[in-house]
């Protein structure tokens, strides 16, 4: 992978298009939340199907924990609708036939010339895209487990979150003077946040 896609840079603003063909932006996807990329070699690869079949349980947890997952492979649309439908997902897959961003980090799998897809990878994001962690899925064990997810994402979470303790004195205090800048949704309103980005 590019050498500056490491913790604590910002992951680019790619925009491409979803399964069911709308342009998107990784970042009004993202919104404020924390996040889990995933960057599949595709619906033809069995190891990327059980994977996605993995994550199904832990995106019904990070919705309610206010996370977002997103999958990218360079599928076509169509592939990718059907890839979406057949693992049951509910998050948004996009599309990247002309392999944009397979260029752009540098993560050509070489070793598949049939298919030259990307070198999966598991993105965990903190909020404005910046990167918290990168797992290297070429080899299935590389990819992280849902635990391993979990665990990132209460790390992120308690690291995003202003309000994540919410016994803290100054929080309190804080409630209790009608500041609530700080406690979820942060100065907005819940349609802004919970409209933005869904499939």
């Amino acid at each position: 992978m590019r050498p500056d896609i490491v913790p604590g840079a910002a992951l680019p603003g790619y925009e491409l298009s979803d399964h069911t063909g709308k342009r998107r932006k990784l970042s009004d996807l993202q919104s404020i939340y924390p996040m889990v990329l995933v960057l599949s070699r595709g619906s033809f690869c069995p190891k990327d199907r059980r994977q996605h079949e993995g994550l199904l349980q832990l995106h019904r947890e990070m919705e309610v924990g206010y996370c977002r997952m997103v999958t990218i492979s360079t599928d076509t649309i169509a592939e990718t609708h059907e890839f979406r439908s057949g693992v049951g997902a509910h998050w948004p897959f996009l599309a990247d036939p002309r392999r944009t961003i397979q260029k752009d980090l540098g993560i050509a799998e070489y070793t598949d010339a049939a298919h030259n897809p990307m070198i999966p990878h598991v993105i965990v994001l903190e909020p404005k895209l910046t990167i918290y962690k990168v797992y290297n899925g070429y080899w299935f064990f590389g990819r992280p487990t849902v635990e391993e997810l979990r665990q990132d994402l209460r790390a992120v979470c308690k690291k995003s979150f202003p309000d994540w303790d919410i016994s803290e004195q100054e929080l309190r205090t804080a409630w209790q003077e009608g500041n609530k800048d700080r406690f979820f949704p942060y100065g907005k309103s819940l349609v802004e946040i919970l409209g933005n980005g869904e499939p």
